[in-house]
């Protein structure tokens, strides 16, 4: 199955983490002088799930989380943002949700994440195996799946799995340092992962780390492009995007907003990516949608919670005067 015909079935099993985010209230409170907290999803590949979810796609999530009260909570909230929950294990003992504290302040933003005994990287070999690859066009995971075992390995046998359904594998690079157990190895894992992926999308910082300096980060993009068919996404922050498919390089710009955060927006950018895509949209018009998804959650509270259905896009895109200049 090609890249574009997986990604067009429009269904989704999505790899990584799910978490519990609470968030400063109201906007513009910080996290040390707030008297009351906003609690929802939070977690990369949850956040994707659900933004996929929001726009008519149809996602499922691998994972797992601990059985108390906050993976319970996680559960639900997963449930009624409509993603599939059936492969989702439950783990006892010690073992925790991530939490992640956070404000909607731009200045001197904090983002404190509590990752002790992380119940996401119990996924194993066994877990996805359980996964019905047939019913899915394609695997989306984040690369904070491969900061530990046993979820390292199991993700990369989920992509054997895939393979073998012929399902395509897209990869978010997501590099967090905090959950891993050195650089060198957090470099030597998502370049594997990246070489056998065929969509990858990451930020400049993501893709220098891959390459070794800042500086090399393009070039890493444009090496890894070089495999035909793959599609691979070079974010530039505020300078927007350089995405390299079928042999272009196309230059994307930025929807400027009054960010309130600066979280959010990568999970947002790839549903809207992938969404727009499975619609049958170009590659161009497929980015621009997503750059403008990721505008939208930066400047509302929140992750999740700020995903935009399909109609908020439309509005948003309709009165917005467009992207900057690439």
């Amino acid at each position: 199955m090609t890249l574009m015909h997986g990604i067009g079935k429009n269904r989704f099993v999505v790899f990584g983490r799910a978490g519990m985010d609470m968030f400063a209230d109201p906007i513009g409170t910080k996290s040390e002088h707030a008297e009351s907290f906003r609690a929802d999803l939070g977690g990369s590949s949850a956040n994707i799930c659900a933004g996929l979810c929001k726009l008519g796609s149809a996602s499922a999530l691998v994972t797992s989380v601990s059985d108390d009260a906050v993976g319970r909570f996680c559960l639900n909230r997963l449930a009624h943002y409509g993603v599939d929950t059936a492969y989702i294990k439950k783990v006892g003992g010690e073992y925790r949700m991530s939490l992640a504290v956070y404000e909607s302040c731009m200045e001197d933003f904090q983002n404190v994440i509590y990752r002790n005994g992380a119940v996401d990287f119990q996924v194993t070999p066994e877990d996805v195996d359980r996964v019905d690859y047939s019913a899915f066009g394609a695997l989306i995971t984040a690369g904070t799946v491969f900061a530990a075992e046993p979820s390292r390995g199991a993700t990369f046998r989920a992509f054997e799995n895939a393979r073998a359904a012929g399902l395509p594998v897209l990869f978010d690079i997501d590099y967090r340092p905090y959950s891993w157990p050195s650089p060198q190895v957090a470099a030597e894992v998502l370049s594997r992962a990246g070489e056998e992926a065929d969509m990858i999308v990451g930020n400049d910082e993501e893709f220098g780390f891959m390459a070794g300096g800042l500086e090399k980060g393009l070039d890493k993009a444009r090496e890894l492009a070089l495999r035909p068919g793959r599609v691979v996404i070079y974010k530039k922050g505020s300078e927007g995007a350089v995405t390299f498919s079928d042999g272009e390089e196309i230059k994307t710009g930025i929807f400027p907003v009054t960010a309130v955060k600066p979280n959010g927006a990568g999970d947002s950018f790839m549903a809207g990516l992938l969404a727009a895509l499975a619609d049958g949209r170009d590659m161009r018009d497929s980015v621009l949608r997503g750059s403008a998804c990721a505008s939208i959650v930066v400047s509302k509270a929140g992750c999740a919670p700020a995903m935009p259905t399909t109609a908020e896009l439309e509005t948003f895109l309709a009165s917005h005067p467009g992207p900057t200049d690439s």
